[in-house]
């Protein structure tokens, strides 16, 4: 099979243009199934997260479908999207969901911890407000992505840094990319839900408990679970208990 190994940063950008080019090119044809994920990956020499952001990205053009628990088939071309994208200012419609999680995963510790330090009470019951949201919109049966933003939010306008402020921003805005909404409609759920609401509790004791070095264990806990939902198998892709 005619692939290149790829380097560099947007790694799934290059993935996905690999891809649309060999379908384009008669490689696969309409209705074909893709290879497995681990072997894209394998022949590819990238890892298998940066495959998976690769998929959405295509499933979100309409290149291809994702079928949980069949594999990724080849739209026809009728339901192929432009591949032309407009960026957005801050450049967020290139980064990946994955490494937009891991870079999480490193900031948004520091900034639970420095919330830890400097949270004064209308801060905290802000951030009780925004799980207390986050819990009305789970048992609702919607996502509670509102709730969440509002947390994360409220913790990083705790931390008494205004650039750590604007950065947690981004990442928020990153999230309103189809990519990102893609990979949520495949792997979250009710049981989802319901562990992050755990995990973002335990950030809040932690916090409210001025432990700096428990909240920032509880947030890198909590996005590196985050990060495995995402990252599981598509065979339990939106079943209950991923």
């Amino acid at each position: 099979m005619p692939l290149q190994a790829v380097e560099s940063s947007r790694l799934y950008r290059q993935i996905a243009e690999q891809l649309r080019g060999l379908i384009t090119g008669g490689e696969f044809d309409a209705g074909t199934r893709l290879p497995a994920e681990r072997d894209l990956a394998r022949q590819l020499g990238v890892s298998r997260p940066s495959v998976r952001e690769a998929l959405i990205a295509l499933e979100v053009e309409g290149w291809v479908e994702v079928r949980t628990g069949s594999g990724i088939y080849v739209q026809p071309q009728a339901q192929r999207a432009s591949v032309a994208r407009a960026p957005a200012a801050n450049g967020s419609a290139e980064w990946g969901p994955l490494q937009v999680m891991q870079a999480r995963e490193l900031v948004e510790g520091e900034v639970a911890a420095l919330a830890a330090r400097h949270a004064k009470k209308p801060q905290l019951a802000a951030m009780a407000s925004a799980l207390a949201r986050m819990r009305e919109e789970a048992e609702s049966g919607d996502g509670p992505q509102g709730g969440d933003e509002a947390f994360h939010q409220a913790i990083a306008q705790a931390c008494g840094n205004e650039v750590l402020v604007d950065t947690v921003r981004g990442y928020w805005n990153a999230r309103q990319e189809p990519i990102f909404s893609r990979l949520g409609d495949h792997f979250e759920n009710a049981a989802s839900w319901q562990a992050a609401l755990t995990e973002h509790a335990a950030v809040l004791a932690a916090i409210r408990a001025r432990d700096a070095e428990g909240a920032r264990a509880a947030m890198q806990q909590h996005l590196k679970k985050a990060t495995g939902r995402y990252s599981a198998s598509w065979k339990r892709a939106n079943k209950p208990g991923t």
